[in-house]
């Protein structure tokens, strides 16, 4: 049993998914009786429920609490430059979403609709941004799960000892690596919901899935390759496409395939050394922007937020597609930086519409069902954009300075 385990831990978790994605099928299709079959399913979104809000609280705590103080001009420019382009990234994805407006099947009755008028969105916000934070986590109120993780971070930057801040580094791991307990179980997690939808609704549930990965992938390829560029060449005053493209194969591709912003850090290192960029600068810029620089992310958490209301019936206006990718942009800092990270924030997003848990899990089953490329092309994304963004940073500097650039 113990040489099964480590066999199944040490084997790919993308073939091991599309295995239970197609057992799941068959069983749905062929063995229609077999309801215990569900049960995967429900322990799988169960264990996603508890985990999400300690890891919204812990990971963006740890993040804001460990930031460094910075490395003059080139560092605030660079957060700068991650800020505005995973800002700009959501709001993509709120006008793509408003585009299309996907509707998927989901089994469960919305809870609530969400807020229309000015004084009904910003007493229901508000009111949730001061609701204590231990209520918070156990009641899953991410907005002010994410408010309290945000004024303990930046209250621990300002005063905590580095020891503190090693040992929220150390929970911030702690709850990474149990995440990546839970998304052991996905194959499982993914037969058993699956096998429910495909019981219910058939195989035509495949081409509303297909639409909304095709929107995802849309919307990210058009950040990658004209959002940030255009970014680059406002600051810089050129083509910013040889930039773009190199980073784009020397860490895009490789994230693509890691699957992990995390995992890449040493990749980027290596492309910023090839680059010619000051070591001390990007030893902490690429790091910090594994953790905050979250385009895909933010795409990911708005779309599938908005595909949850629009599949429930729930109506979103003009204000609350703002301060959604207002939240997004927060919320994407905190993504964590292993495999399908952004997927558990889904429910963040959702609370804000009036989505219910229920309904934001199914959603996050959803994205492990599509993940396999979901999660691969916003991970490429991510990554190339910590690169990207860290030598414009730096370049703009070296222009002041008369200093040729390597592209």
């Amino acid at each position: 049993m113990k040489n099964f385990c480590k066999l199944y831990v040490n084997s790919s978790l993308i073939l091991r998914i599309a295995i239970g994605l197609i057992v799941g099928i068959c069983l749905g299709l062929w063995v229609p009786q077999a309801k215990f079959i569900t049960i995967f399913g429900n322990i799988f979104v169960g264990a996603l429920k508890g985990i999400a809000p300690i890891l919204v609280f812990i990971l963006v705590t740890a993040s804001l609490a460990s930031a460094g103080k910075g490395i003059g001009k080139r560092f605030r420019t660079v957060v700068l430059f991650y800020m505005i382009s995973t800002l700009l990234a959501a709001v993509l994805a709120v006008v793509a979403s408003f585009a299309f407006k996907l509707q998927i099947p989901l089994t469960d009755a919305v809870e609530q609709s969400a807020p229309a008028g000015l004084y009904e969105v910003f007493s229901t916000l508000l009111g949730n941004m001061v609701k204590d934070p231990i209520s918070s986590i156990i009641n899953a109120n991410y907005v002010g799960v994410l408010t309290w993780a945000v004024l303990f971070g930046i209250a621990l930057k300002m005063c905590a000892s580095d020891h503190t801040k090693n040992v929220l580094s150390d929970l911030s791991n702690g709850v990474s690596k149990v995440v990546s307990w839970i998304i052991q179980l996905a194959p499982f997690g993914i037969m058993g919901l699956v096998f429910s939808t495909v019981n219910e609704y058939g195989l035509v549930i495949f081409k509303d899935y297909g639409m909304l990965l095709l929107v995802l992938v849309g919307c990210m390829l058009t950040t990658a390759l004209v959002i940030n560029p255009i970014i680059v060449a406002l600051t810089l005053k050129r083509n910013p496409y040889p930039l773009v493209f190199r980073c784009i194969k020397e860490s895009g591709l490789t994230a693509f395939f890691t699957r992990s912003s995390a995992a890449n850090i040493p990749v980027n290192m290596t492309l910023c050394e090839k680059l010619g960029l000051d070591k001390e600068y990007y030893s902490v810029a690429i790091p910090l922007g594994a953790t905050i620089n979250m385009d895909g992310a933010a795409t990911t958490i708005t779309v599938m937020a908005l595909t949850a209301a629009f599949s429930q019936g729930v109506e979103v206006n003009i204000l609350l597609a703002i301060l959604l990718s207002v939240v997004a942009t927060l919320g994407a800092c905190g993504a964590s930086g292993v495999a399908g990270g952004s997927l558990l924030l889904i429910p963040m997003a959702c609370s804000l519409l009036g989505i219910g848990q229920d309904i934001a899990m199914q959603m996050v089953g959803v994205g492990f069902i599509i993940g396999v490329i979901q999660d691969s092309v916003e991970t490429a994304l991510n990554s190339s954009g910590d690169v990207i963004f860290c030598a414009t940073a730096e370049f703009k500097e070296w222009q002041k300075q008369g200093k040729e650039l390597p592209f």
